[in-house]
């Protein structure tokens, strides 16, 4: 199985590709040029694993919450990929993305993967986009509820879930008082991780092996800030 990755939707901006368990990665932390060079990515994976577009599974994508353009941007590289090829994609939420990768990263430093975990991405504008995951019984992270934007101060966690609970995502750099809403509920953090398109492509896996992917032009972002997308009308 062949699978393309890709995701543009914070500072991060990366590219993978999953070849029957083998992980090619393309990865930059950028402030702005996503358009610049995701395409470069793609072509040098393409190049190095000896694989043409129209071979491959499926192409995944972060499919959001994240920054308007980069989310955008995503969606549209996709769907201009895998109509190219005639290929399924798979959208992926960036903030199971953050989850994923703070799990692996909790697992390769040897210490617990199997905390529940909160994500919390600086969305801007003094809010955060934010939800609740869990692993699973095949090891990936699961969500627990649904994905929110609002004011670090709302942040909450399932009524019912027990702790320990990890922290993870620029929104706890970004807001500190994201650590005081939590307390002693808080069991670690990691206020530096982005979502990377190697999560991406760990979590797509599972989807395209069950054929739970999607026509091309149903890669679409997924904004959660509806007035970014929505028309202001004056009285």
């Amino acid at each position: 199985m062949r699978i393309l990755a890709l995701d543009t939707a914070t500072e991060a901006c990366s590219a993978a590709m999953w070849i029957d368990g083998r992980l090619l990665e393309r990865a930059a932390e950028l402030p702005r040029g996503h358009a610049d060079r995701i395409l470069f990515m793609v072509e040098e994976l393409l190049a190095e694993s000896g694989s043409a577009l129209a071979s491959l599974d499926a192409v995944a994508f972060g499919r959001g919450p994240g920054s308007f353009t980069g989310v955008r941007l995503a969606a549209s590289v996709t769907q201009g990929l895998a109509f190219g090829a005639d290929l399924g994609v798979v959208p992926i939420s960036d903030l199971r993305a953050v989850a994923q990768g703070a799990m692996a990263g909790q697992a390769a430093a040897g210490h617990a993967s199997g905390l529940r975990t909160l994500v919390c991405n600086d969305a801007r504008m003094k809010e955060v986009y934010w939800a609740c995951f869990e692993p699973g019984a095949d090891g990936l992270m699961q969500p627990v509820g649904p994905e929110h934007v609002s004011d670090p101060a709302t942040v909450s966690l399932p009524r019912g879930w027990p702790g320990p609970v990890y922290g993870a995502g620029r929104g706890f750099a970004s807001y500190p008082q994201l650590r005081a809403v939590l307390g002693a509920a808080l069991e670690g953090c990691d206020e530096r991780i982005l979502p990377w398109a190697r999560d991406i492509a760990a979590l797509a896996v599972p989807e395209v092996r069950a054929g739970r992917v999607v026509p091309a032009e149903q890669a679409l972002p997924v904004y959660l800030r509806d007035q970014v997308t929505q028309p202001k009308f004056r009285n």
